[in-house]
């Protein structure tokens, strides 16, 4: 981007401006001098590696304890055939959406992620009102995948103790609540380390769900003796959801690979920490995509293999299918085994999510989005990350989640909600990259075979928007009504009444800030917090 380029971003969005002479920018590393001339102040140390990227990226959809927390829906919406073809089917709608965020994201790096490229691909007289759509549908996407990744995690773990009692302690929602808080507490404080501890640690996470995902499949290969046919794994179909005709049941079932194969641009969001991240960032969420597209196909199709009479592990007291089967197939030091690991894979995806999605509330604030902007913005002298966005956010998950003190329904719907918030944040900039020709490819691209994964990925989002809002279960009723529209209207009310009570008046899209020497940027944010 050009001296002039950059002058005119800022002018088209805020007053403050860079200096005159950016001739200052050569002090700064390759990957701080382009954050510069996108127009952002450089205030994280770039720590992350390749390694870490990837595993960061895998964690992210975090596939052993994913697919373990969500097999009952399509196990519930179409049986066998639905487990297996859901997750083909929808798997890749969902790599097409991974391949299309990795290509944008390669060409604007920041932690807004995919809300930051609004600025560059939509037209300059609506990135305002597109920028702050965007962003509330990330914000709240990412949100609601915590909240719901923090009660699964607490599910997990209780089915852990069930087992250990041989199945005399059934979880409460009450107990499920009470450990989903304190998991999320502990998440907190991992999150409160500094940059360089948070990538020494996110490390070894791929390691540790790559070994635990394949002496899984091994262990329950050679453990049941009464497999299921190929024939039932593929073509069986039993709908226990109502309705009718079954095929129109069996749509639900694209809810488990959705949830799994999600927050796609969450490397995205570290991009301010990471080497090269044009190339490293995409690299990452394309392989880690793959590799959870393929393994998590064939772990559900192993577990379809081996889980013997569906309607005694959808009626399990411990409250997880696939911890049951686990159970069921290689007994209770088997069971327990593989359900504490599946705990510890979705509460690494935990971190990885929390550190994630408070540089999402840090990056929105850096636009003065959010309110209380000035507050969620400060960066830590000591850690050099925005503590206050990490435990607002820790906060919030814990509030959203003691709705099932009262109803386990109105959660299960905050699964549906991620899903749908995170793909449509996706999408939007993906469609102004279809319909204004305004983007500048960057190092990692789809060449020629761009336009048709684009359209494929809003294609397919518009499609399972629809089928993750209808009720899971007919009759409806209160009890299993799906209240994932009235949580995406509630927020989208919120969101339009604080646009018109004032912020569109503060709020012009992505910001330009002014460019601050390297030797005061790590101050540029903690100042405020003095």
């Amino acid at each position: 981007m050009s001296k002039d380029d950059i002058q005119m971003a800022t002018a088209a969005n805020e007053p403050s401006t860079l200096p005159a002479d950016v001739g200052d920018l050569k002090d700064l590393s390759a990957e701080d001098r382009k954050l510069a001339e996108l127009g952002y102040v450089p205030v994280f140390k770039r720590e992350f590696s390749t390694w870490s990227c990837f595993s960061f990226a895998v964690s992210a959809s975090g596939l052993f304890s994913s697919v373990s927390a969500t097999l009952s829906y399509p196990l519930y919406a179409g049986g066998a055939a639905s487990a297996v073809w859901c997750w083909f089917i929808s798997g890749m709608g969902c790599m097409a959406i991974a391949l299309s965020v990795s290509e944008i994201v390669s060409a604007y790096p920041t932690s807004g992620g995919m809300y930051f490229t609004c600025k560059y691909l939509a037209p300059k007289r609506w990135v305002a009102e597109i920028g702050w759509l965007c962003g509330w549908l990330n914000v709240l996407g990412q949100a609601t995948g915590v909240a719901s990744g923090g009660y699964a995690a607490a599910q997990l773990m209780l089915a852990a103790v069930s087992m250990g009692t041989d199945l005399t302690y059934t979880p409460t929602p009450g107990h499920t609540v009470g450990v989903m808080a304190a998991l999320f507490v502990v998440g907190g404080l991992i999150n409160s380390l500094s940059t360089r501890l948070m990538e020494r640690l996110t490390r070894s996470y791929v390691v540790f769900h790559v070994c635990v995902l394949v002496a899984a499949i091994i262990a329950l290969l050679v453990k049941q003796d009464n497999k299921h046919s190929a024939s039932y794994v593929f073509t069986n179909v039993e709908s226990e959801s109502g309705w009718t005709p079954v095929g129109f049941s069996f749509l639900f079932g694209f809810l488990s690979v959705s949830w799994t194969m999600t927050d796609y641009d969450a490397t995205a969001h570290i991009a301010e920490e990471i080497k090269e991240p044009e190339k490293k960032c995409p690299w990452a969420i394309s392989t880690a995509l793959l590799f959870t597209y393929l393994g998590g196909w064939i772990f559900t199709i192993v577990l379809v293999i081996c889980m013997g009479d569906p309607e005694v592990i959808l009626s399990s007291p411990i409250g997880q299918p696939v911890a049951q089967i686990f159970f069921n197939v290689l007994g209770k030091s088997g069971g327990m085994f593989f359900t504490v690991a599946a705990f510890l894979v979705i509460n690494f995806g935990q971190i990885v999510a929390i550190q994630a999605t408070s540089r999402t509330i840090f990056a929105l604030s850096r636009d003065e989005m959010l309110p209380l902007s000035r507050v969620w913005l400060k960066i830590n002298k000591h850690t050099g990350t925005p503590l206050n966005a990490v435990w607002v956010l820790i906060v919030f998950c814990i509030c959203l989640d003691l709705i099932a003190l009262g109803s386990y329904t109105t959660v299960a719907a905050i699964f549906s909600v991620c899903a749908i918030a995170l793909d449509w944040s996706y999408c939007i900039p993906i469609l102004c990259k279809l319909l204004f020709g305004k983007f500048e490819r960057g190092p990692w691209h789809l060449g020629k075979a761009s336009f048709w994964i684009n359209i494929y990925a809003c294609v397919w989002t518009l499609f399972v928007s629809i089928i993750f809002i209808l009720p899971e279960f007919r009759p409806v009723t209160a009890e299993n009504m799906n209240y994932a529209s009235v949580i995406l209207a509630g927020i989208g009310l919120f969101a339009t009444v604080y646009w018109y009570s004032g912020a569109r008046k503060s709020y012009h899209g992505p910001k330009t800030q002014m460019y601050i020497d390297p030797e005061a940027r790590l101050h540029s944010y903690s100042g405020r917090a003095s």
